[in-house]
């Protein structure tokens, strides 16, 4: 990628409040020293509750979408219901939460107990696959059915299944899935992980040097009272009840907020502070994170070719491998109540408590969600004169008129999700693998489109998530046959022009 320019005026407003925003960005070394005598800030989560139905959809190849072992299922166009997490298969319960990684899913019933499915090469679903039935095609069988392609998946990671030797003696309030890892967050502020973390020359390891794959739940020692987990590609970033920042695995990108030497390399292995105090919520895409602090400042680091960080250089300039080294204010999103924040591999997405959404970052396969008509003076072109990046926030528009609301956001590699206060969800981005769910299509979708299909037209849905080709939702069925009526029409007027 060439190295993109644009002028930009800065207005007297944004230079006044460059100046009002004072860093909660210090040396790693005052936090250590200072730890004793810093107060609790944030509190310790609850555990969901809500019962929900689950909903999967994309490519699932690599056993991604959970819906057993056949290879009818390996392309599924649109949200399908699985009927694996169904209250009956899971003796009276439901999920009530659920994260999404590269190739696989974690997800957390009733009884706080942890379902998993997907590739699990690096050990990621906790529980061993390796003695499950795999049939591959009979290429020679006059019965075959050409549709299909290799065979059937394998049987134990294709079905969802318990995670194996996890305490009982707290609740599960969060679950985190990377590429190579997963993690879960108990009530007490324990934290559990098993997997690995991968780097650009393959296999980095688990823990220092000692362990390379784990692939049994193990309780990490260096963290204690952590209120919130967010997963990258490769990475981990924790929050604890004293507003520090924790931060670990690949960090060749700086996405653990530091340098890391590669004589130290193992040591980022393990759970370290970077001088990030005083925060109130993380979030992370692949290779750049982000934080938001009790004073509503938002914070961003790591790579930021694509203006995925929300920021440019000194002379407003992005460059192939450009990068954020240590966490930085991003003036365009703070002081907008910004409670939530998704992203994927060089995209991110933010939402308000008033119901807005914001999207920046790469373009070219829509994952921002902008007409091209509408993209704003900032984007920045390519030598062809193609649209590549949108560096500043930008608000979205969801259906052709305003009034539309929004309650959860969810990204994908390069697709995205926002779901409307009464349960609807729209998407938008990438979709050769059917990720956005809207069935098949010629073209990236490049505005946000409402998902409409049978499965889930009388669901309110809560949780959206997505991985590198594959997506998953969570909603709790609207028994009023009026009042779901009612929403249908409510949008089929909303989505006209």
């Amino acid at each position: 990628m060439v190295a993109l320019e644009r002028k930009r005026k800065v207005e007297d407003g944004e230079a006044g409040a460059r100046k009002k925003l004072k860093s909660s960005f210090t040396t790693a070394s005052f936090i250590l020293h200072s730890y004793s005598k810093l107060p609790d800030i944030n509190e310790m989560p609850v555990a969901k509750s809500t019962p929900l139905d689950i909903f999967v959809w994309g490519t699932g190849s690599m056993c991604e979408l959970g819906l057993g072992p056949s290879s009818k299922n390996k392309e599924v166009k649109r949200p399908r219901l699985n009927p694996y997490l169904t209250e009956e298969k899971l003796n009276g319960t439901k999920i009530v939460d659920f994260s999404v990684g590269g190739m696989h899913t974690l997800a957390v019933d009733g009884k706080s107990r942890i379902w998993s499915w997907g590739g699990n090469d690096s050990g990621v679903l906790g529980r061993d696959t390796s003695k499950a039935k795999e049939v591959l095609k009979d290429m020679d069988g006059g019965d075959s059915d050409d549709d299909d392609e290799d065979g059937d998946l394998n049987e134990a990671e294709s079905t969802p299944g318990l995670v194996e030797n996890l305490p009982h003696d707290s609740q599960i309030v969060q679950v985190a899935a990377t590429d190579n890892l997963s993690a879960v967050l108990f009530a007490n502020g324990d934290v559990y992980a098993w997997g690995c973390f991968r780097c650009n020359e393959g296999l980095l390891g688990f823990l220092r040097d000692e362990i390379k794959i784990q692939k049994t739940p193990l309780k990490i020692k260096e963290l204690k009272n952590i209120v919130q987990l967010a997963a990258g590609k490769d990475h981990l970033l924790a929050l604890d009840s004293k507003g520090i920042v924790y931060a670990w695995g690949n960090g060749q990108q700086f996405q653990l907020g530091r340098r890391i030497l590669e004589r130290h390399r193992y040591r980022a292995l393990e759970p370290q502070q970077f001088g990030l105090y005083n925060i109130r919520y993380i979030a992370s895409g692949d290779f750049h994170c982000f934080a938001i602090d009790h004073n509503d400042k938002v914070y961003a680091w790591g790579l930021n070719q694509y203006g995925q960080c929300a920021l440019t250089d000194s002379k407003g300039r992005l460059e192939d491998g450009s990068i954020i080294s240590k966490p930085t204010l991003i003036p365009e999103l703070s002081y907008k109540g910004i409670k939530e924040i998704v992203a994927g591999e060089h995209h991110s997405l933010a939402l308000t408590a008033d119901g807005d959404v914001y999207a920046w970052g790469r373009y070219d396969m829509k994952e921002v969600g902008i007409p091209k008509d509408k993209l704003p003076e900032s984007t920045f072109k390519d030598q062809h004169g193609n649209p590549r990046s949108v560096p500043t926030p930008t608000k979205l528009q969801f259906g052709g008129k305003e009034g539309i609301k929004i309650k959860a956001i969810g990204a994908g590699s390069h697709h995205s999700f926002a779901v409307t206060d009464d349960g609807f969800v729209y998407s938008w981005g990438f979709a050769d693998t059917y990720g956005p769910g809207l069935g098949p299509l010629d073209e990236d979708v490049e505005k946000p489109t409402r998902i409409v299909n049978t499965a889930t037209k009388n669901e309110d849905i809560h949780l959206i998530g997505a991985g590198g080709q594959f997506s998953v939702s969570g909603g709790v069925k609207i028994e009023d046959e009026d009042a779901a009526e009612d929403r249908i029409d409510k949008y089929d007027e909303l989505d006209e022009q």
